[in-house]
């Protein structure tokens, strides 16, 4: 029986939390300490913008945990990757990951610098969709062979995948600046990556942070909401299905969590877990989706941004996709989303969303970092 942790937190009270929940989920059943443990940490957007990143407090939370069950210093990476719309430097100095990695004296691995090496793998078990997509080979980064990995996620919905949290997360580490072709069948690509972990880590592990939970077309354009809520396993499927379940959907309706449980790469159905801590029978955000109608939830409505990638991904410009996504024409995407989320959005609606945050205890934990 897969298990999940979920703990109540306070700013007080956040990194002993974090110990407590992580003993909770038996980090230390499925994490070597012979093996280089790598802690792939999300940032969806380069600006602070609450429930959108990994948290500070996350990040050192599990750092911590870790160094006090006697984990090495230098056995421990934190990870980073880079969209074509997400500058990864600006984005862990932005979110305060940096500082949290220079204290522990804790190595930083950029996966797009040139250093570091891109292998093709060859997957052991028949893929969905990936060798389609990818059909001159499904490259991944060579350091992930053999190590232990710890998915960074936060409670929060998708304009793609009604919820995204460790299963999606890794599509940010597993992938390069390609993985943008995969937004068409991207619930299948999230099955294969994980089938894809399965063959390469020699440990899965996934701490979601709730403190803040985020609302609406994520994983950027949301609205934020303090939750106060942190969640652990070794389950990826488990995880994001209880992660699903709070916030108000149906975890086997969507259909990333769907299709990795019939193929029993995980727990989906929350009535088969054992989860221990909070009692999460009565927990329910009611939080909508882009596309929450497919989920059971309401749906939120679509920003801009939205509308136009469904229009290419899903609706009438579908069959310009590759044209539109692959050819040397692609940089007007990439000018159009830096315009509408980082010109217009964040400072004319996103600001006064992180302002109002900062107020909360959250915002004033985040702002001594």
């Amino acid at each position: 029986m897969s298990k999940v942790a979920v703990v109540r937190t306070s700013p007080e009270t956040v990194l002993e939390d974090y110990k407590r929940l992580m003993q909770a989920a038996g980090f230390q059943n499925v994490l070597s300490k012979d093996a280089l443990t790598c802690l792939k940490i999300n940032i969806s957007w380069e600006k602070f913008f609450p429930a959108c990143s990994t948290t500070p407090w996350q990040l050192e939370g599990v750092i911590k945990s870790l160094l006090d069950a006697g984990y090495r210093t230098d056995m421990i990476k934190g990870v980073h990757n880079r969209t074509v719309v997400v500058n990864a430097e600006k984005g862990e100095t932005a979110n305060k990951h940096k500082p949290v990695i220079e204290k522990y004296g804790i190595d930083n691995v950029h996966l797009y610098r040139p250093e570091v090496e891109w292998v093709r793998y060859e997957p052991k078990e028949k893929m969905l969709v990936l060798n389609e997509i990818f059909p001159d080979g499904i490259r991944i980064p060579k350091m992930f062979f053999g190590t232990n990995i710890i998915q960074l996620p936060t409670v929060k919905t998708h304009v793609f995948t009604v919820i995204t949290g460790a299963m999606k997360n890794a599509f940010g580490g597993l992938l390069n600046e390609k993985r943008h072709y995969t937004h068409r069948v991207i619930h299948e690509t999230l099955v294969d990556l994980l089938t894809i972990q399965k063959e390469i880590h020699r440990g899965i592990f996934a701490v979601m942070d709730g403190t803040f939970a985020g609302e609406g077309p994520g994983p950027r354009c949301m609205t934020p909401h303090v939750k106060n809520i942190l969640l652990a396993s070794a389950d990826q499927v488990a995880i994001d299905a209880v992660s699903a379940k709070i916030q108000g959907f149906d975890p086997l309706k969507i259909d990333f969590i769907r299709i990795a449980h019939e193929k029993g790469l995980g727990c989906g159905d929350v009535r088969k877990l054992e989860i221990v801590g909070e009692d999460i029978a009565a927990i329910n955000y009611g939080f909508c989706a882009v596309n929450g109608a497919r989920s059971g939830g309401k749906d939120c409505g679509r920003t801009f941004a939205s509308r136009g990638q469904h229009m290419i991904y899903h609706g009438w410009l579908k069959p310009l996709e590759k044209y539109l996504l692959q050819t040397a024409i692609v940089p007007w995407s990439y000018v159009a989303s830096r315009l509408y989320h980082d010109v217009y959005w964040y400072p004319c609606e996103g600001k006064k969303l992180v302002d109002e945050m900062l107020n909360t205890e959250w915002g004033k934990l985040f702002k001594k970092y």
